[in-house]
């Protein structure tokens, strides 16, 4: 269940970090994130980009502090300097995997386009895909907003993406909360929970033919034709080749994220 005072913890955490370089420690308040109104219902998040930091976090990968064990991170390249709100990506890592991981499937394209990354870890082996008041959940949230206080962030380009059991998530996640997110980008998916969708985002799907752990017949097509059955927007990227994501493929969803149309509010 959602922590009951989330809202309250939210405005006295302090987020320490280390500079890039350095071992100097600075403090940033993170900022309450909207409050949900009675019918959002399970499921739907609660940080938002709303406020301007006045105090923006240098450059570098930092822990989010939000828990001891298995703890997020943010990315924050120096390239994001060039936007005077920069776009942002939460990505997901698959099953196993940690924040690290989240880190590193983006991290060359974010140094290359400007985007931020924030990456979560799953509690578990991994995420909780099927349960939108869990343990996951709130770290998600509580990440995304402890981030969104650490710079500028476009409240219109913000995308969630992830990899295999972190795809699943992705598409999860993305499609209940389709006022906050974009643009939705899953590598290599298994399958999407069900649940409340809220909003169209576009979607970006990957998957390789000789996939082992997802076939794709019985995963990415159908994910692909269930999607846009339902009237979203989706490019997907077929290429040959097992459980991964290529280099040129992300490449491919990186400047399809980039050029993707921003959300309306």
């Amino acid at each position: 269940m959602r922590t009951a005072h989330f809202a309250s913890e939210l405005s006295r955490r302090n987020f320490a970090y280390s500079i890039t370089g350095g071992l100097a420690l600075s403090l940033f308040s993170a900022p309450l994130p909207a409050q949900r109104t009675a019918g959002d219902g399970a499921g739907r998040m609660r940080a938002r980009a709303v406020a301007p930091v006045e105090n923006p976090a240098p450059a570098g990968l930092h822990p989010l502090n939000v828990r001891n064990h298995r703890d997020s991170l943010v990315y924050i390249p120096q390239s994001a300097s060039k936007f005077a709100k920069a776009p942002l990506v939460l990505s997901l890592h698959g099953a196993t995997q940690n924040a690290d991981r989240g880190i590193s499937l983006l991290q060359t394209l974010a140094d290359e386009h400007g985007f931020l990354i924030v990456a979560p870890a799953s509690s578990d082996g991994t995420w909780e895909i099927g349960n939108p008041e869990g343990t996951d959940f709130d770290n998600v949230d509580e990440s995304l907003a402890i981030s969104f206080g650490l710079r500028n962030i476009d409240p219109a380009r913000i995308a969630i993406a992830g990899f295999s059991d972190g795809a699943s998530y992705s598409l999860s996640l993305g499609l209940s909360n389709g006022d906050l997110f974009h643009a939705v980008l899953a590598f290599s998916s298994g399958y999407m929970a069900g649940g409340p969708r809220v909003g169209k985002p576009t979607v970006f799907l990957s998957h390789g033919t000789a996939d082992p752990v997802f076939p794709i017949a019985a995963t990415g097509r159908i994910v692909e034709r269930n999607l846009k059955q339902a009237g979203y927007s989706v490019t997907f990227r077929e290429f040959e080749g097992r459980h991964t994501l290529p280099p040129e493929v992300a490449s491919d969803a990186m400047r399809w994220l980039m050029a993707a149309p921003p959300l309306r509010t």
